[in-house]
């Protein structure tokens, strides 16, 4: 079941960024034409930027679940085939700790218990934590970079899901190789 989720979910993250990378091209080329006719119209920058840090993390967690991200494999590639998938398995645990830690700085940064202490009162949360994340505006867009933000819980719940998923998947791996030999 987990495979399955994790699988549709690179899915949607993968579905999500390509559709973010064309925006992106379609943002600048309308820059560009913008700026040639001497109308340039400011947001478009601000956007195409957002729309390219939204793409990265959607991409770099599909990236985790189909295991895509670059690597050096000169060291694993001379180890024998038991240690390598030691240090492989170590690697997907690492992985799963960054993804908690990810989780843990926005649970943090966004403060949402906090928040709803306040009774979701932005002054009243601001005046009580001196956290201003959830009142300061984009420069040229004028939307709440909460928002622009929210990008890194979406990011932190895939990264958990896919390193988790792997995780199981290579445990239960060594498992069975462990049950047959």
């Amino acid at each position: 079941m987990l495979q399955t989720f994790s699988r549709q979910w690179a899915r949607a993250e993968l579905a999500c960024a390509a559709t973010l990378a064309a925006a992106v091209t379609a943002l600048i080329l309308l820059n560009v034409l913008t700026r040639n006719l001497g109308l340039a119209l400011f947001w478009v920058d601000e956007l195409a930027i957002y729309a390219m840090i939204w793409m990265t993390l959607l991409a770099a967690s599909a990236a985790v679940h189909h295991k895509d991200a670059v690597a050096v494999t000169i060291v694993t590639d001379a180890l024998p085939q038991a240690i390598a998938q030691m240090l492989s398995r170590l690697v997907d645990a690492v992985i799963f700790a960054l993804a908690l830690l990810t989780a843990w700085f926005c649970w943090r940064w966004f403060l949402p218990l906090e928040f709803a202490r306040a009774g979701f009162d932005v002054e009243t949360f601001q005046g009580a934590t001196f956290n201003f994340i959830y009142s300061e505006a984009t420069s040229t867009l004028g939307v709440r970079k909460v928002w622009v933000w929210s990008i890194m819980w979406i990011f932190a719940f895939g990264l958990i899901l896919h390193s988790l998923n792997n995780l199981l998947n290579n445990l239960t791996t060594a498992a069975d190789r462990k049950e047959q030999s």
